[in-house]
């Protein structure tokens, strides 16, 4: 289950990195944010939890964590980080309008259920959004409700990268 969790967090994380990418250059967004180095705020939020957080194997505690990440212009143009499905979650119904992107999130693996995805970038240096979850999990063969909540919020820092890799960077708020 701490894998489910912990995707839970990496799957919203790399959609705000993507959706950043994804607004580049396509004929479909009018977006066209900028290479550089991005901070992402993502909070967790729990409702329904049917085990402790932060137990070994266990889901991660909510809360509020921050990372950053260089995107280059090589990764811009390649579209490198589009969103994905990701391990047994996908998303689904993808709606992509001018600074908005919708899509049904959805897991039918381990966890099952389905969430609203909702994306906005309103300028070339800043993304925000959500994915509200509710469905099941399974513990220890039986399926519980879960029910979960992460808003993100990613900002240009810089239009330059660091020479050295960026690493993430943890923060309660």
């Amino acid at each position: 289950m701490r894998r489910a969790g912990v995707g839970i967090g990496l799957v919203w994380f790399m959609l705000a990195a993507a959706v950043i990418v994804f607004a580049q250059d396509k004929p479909t967004v009018s977006h066209t944010g900028k290479a550089g180095l991005w901070s992402t705020t993502n909070t967790v939020t729990w409702q329904k939890i049917p085990v402790r957080t932060g137990l070994p194997g266990g889901p991660p505690t909510g809360g509020t964590h921050t990372a950053t990440s260089c995107l280059t212009q090589a990764m811009v143009d390649a579209g490198a980080l589009l969103p994905q499905s990701h391990g047994q979650c996908r998303l689904e119904n993808r709606v992509v309008k001018p600074g908005t992107i919708l899509a049904d999130y959805v897991c039918t693996g381990k966890m099952k259920g389905k969430g609203k995805l909702e994306t906005s970038f309103p300028d070339l240096e800043h993304v925000t959004g959500s994915i509200h979850f509710e469905g099941t999990i399974d513990v220890n063969g039986h399926p519980q409700p879960i029910e979960w909540t992460t808003t993100t919020s990613s900002v240009l820092k810089s239009e330059q990268c660091s020479d050295t890799p960026a690493a993430p960077a943890s923060a309660a708020k």
